[in-house]
């Protein structure tokens, strides 16, 4: 059964699944337990974790990473979520140097299975040091899962597969989506890391996108059917590593290919 669930109350509920169901994980962020999460996400899961499991950080972005690539190297699954990922620039040591080569780093004697998220992208009104996007950014770090995605049923599948994977993983969140609705499916659901979807079957132009733009591509290819163009619209979901035989199917089968990406276009996801 499915049920229609916010995109904040998916990744919590997928959150909430992982921390039941292994005690090795935990969450730790800014005002993510006494305030509920700064977009509440995390609304109650102090309640039901303790402040053990739930954890409110100083404002520390570089020093709360470092222990969670600390507690992830010593047998751990963190959950670090930042306010934003413009604030998690201060952690890019942690996240880039850090967690990113440890597995290279130690031979492969220790990985670091870590999930960093939080909000990425414009959201409203917040001018230009709060709305960058660091997809392009982290997904160009060898080490490093980069996942962003906006539909609320994938977000919980891949939250649950992030916090189980051996790798660090990066979580991209959308700020303004946060209430964006969908069904979402009860139970042990599953997305797998690394493969797109395709929202929509066309045969004469495909439409690639991630995060919140999906809405304005889904929204594009209803425009084009009224034209009679038939538009195959594919979500990536996942930016790192990248579905390259989904996108390159169908622009075998299509000839042409739009990308949309929020991104700044110089050295983004694609370009």
């Amino acid at each position: 059964m499915a049920r229609e669930l916010t995109l904040r109350d998916a990744i919590r509920e997928g959150m909430i699944e992982e921390m039941r169901r292994d005690d090795t994980v935990f969450l730790m962020g800014e005002e993510v337990a006494e305030y509920n999460g700064a977009y509440k996400v995390s609304k109650g899961m102090l309640d039901e974790f303790g402040p053990r499991r739930v954890i409110d950080t100083p404002i520390a972005e570089l020093g709360f990473a470092g222990i969670g690539v600390g507690a992830a190297m010593n047998g751990l699954r963190p959950i670090v979520e930042f306010m934003t990922w413009n604030f998690a620039v201060l952690a890019f040591d942690q996240i880039v140097n850090n967690a990113a080569k440890t597995l290279s780093q130690s031979a492969g004697n220790f990985s670091c299975p870590i999930v960093f998220r939080g909000p990425s992208g414009s959201a409203g009104q917040l001018a230009q040091q709060h709305s960058q996007m660091f997809e392009s950014w982290l997904a160009n770090c060898p080490g490093l899962k980069v996942i962003s995605c906006v539909d609320p049923a994938d977000t919980k599948g891949l939250i649950k597969s992030a916090i189980r994977d051996n790798d660090p993983v990066c979580f991209m969140e959308s700020e303004s989506f946060y209430g964006h609705k969908g069904d979402v499916p009860e139970g042990d659901y599953l997305v797998p890391i690394g493969k797109a979807a395709i929202r929509r079957e066309g045969t004469d132009v495909t439409i690639v996108s991630f995060n919140k733009m999906m809405e304005v591509v889904k929204k594009a290819a209803e425009e084009l059917a009224k034209e009679g163009i038939s538009a195959e619209v594919i979500d990536l979901r996942t930016i790192r590593p990248l579905d390259h035989a989904t996108i390159v199917n169908s622009v075998k089968k299509t000839n042409r290919i739009v990308v949309v990406d929020e991104s700044w276009p110089f050295a983004g996801v694609f370009f």
